[in-house]
């Protein structure tokens, strides 16, 4: 594979639209269905533990989806991959739609998560190999901000349906539709790595594959796993407990289904809105600026979040938390992945972020896990705070290590 184009070469009209439609049409979906799994969960018999442990589904199966991901994408391709993963997410929904209980609930929402993170490999290897670095944060936070633009569009599509319907599980319907929109898509427009290279020849995805399996780029490259992975699966972690301890939240001071999931989509425009501008600070300033703020941020949100659940206005101030969130996580836009892009080699980068993205996706899953434990054991504001802490700590991790390993710190 070759080396990233210059600025001046690279097809940018000829690429955007192909790069980003897909994985906007994805995350459409993903996020129409992500403030509703606790609901659904705790509707099907679940409590609050049982219901963000079925949530937690969805970042274990990108946890387990990491270990097969860099290998298949560097065989079959970026698209090839995101098709199988689009489909794989459909059967996914219709075991989520049809389940009769939260355990088959649970199996359906870890089928999308796996899913996920191939699809969402996929486009950050692209990402990785051909964008000219001196855009890299810009062109990898616009891809964060395409997720982010799901996840701003689900939650108010998802509000629709369920006002009108009053089933809250009718939502996963539209994570089959956008997965297969998502595939057309993907069937006729062409493939952006085409348009700009040409891939790696048989022999060499082989020798690839070979000699950078997952396990064994982990340990070549523990060093830096465990020291700055540390920090950026703290960063997945945070983002991971917010999607999880919102709706919890919201169930848990009765706020109604409809109504949450317009809280929740209202505090992804402002996530939204900063992507780009995250982006831009990295690339001109350097990843510390919003690295740092970032997690300071979504720890402290946490920690607000932990001592205002039985004050009188809760509502309130879980509007405010998720506002401070989206700020907090806005600013970081494609953080992890302009860190692991920094860090990968551009010839073929699938394997590193591979293990890069297993390393986060572990804070990831981890999260939904401690929140449903300290939740059962002590109560789901003892379980925000835990997060906050958490949270702070990763924000020294990342102050400590970003310029030891990033050249572009």
């Amino acid at each position: 594979m070759t080396a990233p184009a210059s600025d001046a070469r690279f097809p940018w009209r000829q690429v955007v639209v192909a790069a980003f439609l897909p994985t906007i049409l994805f995350s459409i979906g993903e996020g129409a269905i992500l403030p509703i799994i606790p609901i659904v969960a705790h509707q099907q018999g679940a409590g609050l533990a049982g219901a963000g442990l079925i949530a937690a589904m969805i970042v274990i199966g990108e946890l387990i989806g990491d270990i097969p991901a860099g290998a298949l994408v560097a065989r079959i391709g970026e698209r090839s991959a995101m098709i199988g993963a689009s489909a794989l997410s459909m059967i996914g929904v219709l075991a989520a739609v049809l389940a009769p209980n939260p355990w088959v609930l649970g199996i359906g929402i870890l089928l999308i998560g796996v899913a996920t993170a191939v699809f969402a490999l996929a486009r950050h290897a692209f990402m990785t190999s051909f964008v000219p670095p001196v855009y890299r944060a810009r062109a990898l936070s616009t891809l964060g901000g395409t997720f982010r633009l799901g996840y701003l569009i689900g939650p108010f599509i998802t509000a629709a349906v369920i006002q009108a319907t009053g089933v809250a599980v009718y939502a996963f319907w539209i994570h089959l539709v956008a997965c297969l929109a998502a595939i057309i898509v993907l069937i006729v427009l062409h493939d952006p790595a085409d348009i700009v290279s040409q891939r790696p020849r048989a022999g060499e995805l082989e020798a690839i594959e070979e000699g950078r399996g997952l396990f064994r780029t982990i340990v070549a490259n523990r060093g830096v796993l465990f020291t700055l992975g540390t920090g950026s699966a703290l960063v997945a972690a945070l983002r991971s407990s917010r999607q999880v301890i919102l709706p919890l939240w919201a169930v848990s001071i009765g706020i109604p289904e409809a109504r949450t999931a317009l809280i929740i989509g209202a505090a992804a425009a402002l996530d939204f809105a900063l992507f780009y501008a995250g982006g831009w600070i990295m690339d001109r300033f350097g990843r510390l600026w919003t690295a740092v703020p970032s997690m300071i941020g979504l720890g402290a949100a946490h920690l607000i979040l932990g001592f205002t659940h039985d004050v009188p206005n809760a509502e309130t101030w879980f509007i405010v938390v998720a506002g401070l969130l989206s700020l907090s996580n806005g600013i970081g836009a494609g953080i992890l992945m302009t860190l692991g892009a920094d860090l990968a080699d551009p010839a073929h980068p699938a394997q590193f972020l591979g293990a890069w993205r297993f390393t986060n996706d572990t804070g990831a899953a981890v999260a939904p896990l401690i929140i449903a434990g300290v939740t059962a054991v002590a109560g789901l504001p003892v379980a925000a705070a835990a997060m906050g802490v958490l949270g702070l700590i990763g924000a020294a991790d990342l102050r400590i290590f970003v310029p030891r390993y990033s050249k572009r710190r």
